[in-house]
């Protein structure tokens, strides 16, 4: 990120505002960039961690592992960044899915097949983290990196998160009904960042204002 005059203040806005003592250096990082993405304090008592998801985020980053997200707004924002650092490539879910089978048993089949082991970034798809979540009660070899869940909604979301938070799967979530791709995009962006200067590089800049 850009740490021009404007970024700066409002970071220095967000850090008077919230108490880094509460959270790990690289989960604060998270939190208040998810903040100032979304200008909502509220996010710093919805985000949940669980599992260790940002240690296990960084070393699917630094091994290259693929990236799978329900929504191409996900796609085109991280492409980019990724581009310009660990080159990890980001897929789609309508990329995965053939218009002329069943869309969810070709799902389900395919991501066991291609991307067993990917990050999941699902930012908007209820059915979507549904599906994960069932592939990974059903089949050993499916197993996720990591798992970003900040769909929004105040139907079944409840239920859908009680059932992530069960699972041994490391991952990221919002419990709460907000939520939607522009969070998604905030946590990957701070996890690459966190990543990237873990390896010695200096911030990326991602931002002119």
């Amino acid at each position: 990120m850009d740490w021009n005059w404007l970024t700066a203040q409002n970071f220095r806005a967000i850090d008077r505002k919230i108490s880094r003592n509460d959270y790990s250096p690289a989960q604060y990082e998270v939190i208040r960039r998810v903040i100032y993405a979304t200008g909502d304090l509220d996010y710093r008592h919805i985000i949940a961690f669980s599992r260790q998801p940002l240690l296990a985020g960084l070393g699917a980053l630094l091994a290259r592992t693929p990236i799978v997200v329900d929504s191409p707004i996900i796609q085109s924002a991280l492409t980019p960044l990724l581009h310009h650092t660990f080159g990890n490539l980001v897929y789609a879910f309508e990329e995965i899915v053939s218009p002329l089978a069943s869309q969810k048993n070709n799902l389900l089949v395919n991501l066991i097949k291609g991307y067993p082991q990917a990050i999941y970034i699902i930012g908007q798809s209820q059915r979507a983290l549904v599906s994960i979540l069932e592939l990974t009660e059903k089949s050993a070899i499916f197993q996720p990196s990591l798992v970003i869940a900040t769909h929004s909604g105040l139907v079944r979301k409840e239920i859908i998160n009680s059932r992530l938070s069960q699972s041994f799967l490391p991952h990221i979530r919002i419990d709460s009904a907000k939520g939607g791709n522009d969070v998604a995009v905030a946590i990957f962006q701070a996890l690459i960042d966190l990543a990237w200067l873990s390896e010695g590089n200096y911030q990326l800049t991602m931002d002119n204002e």
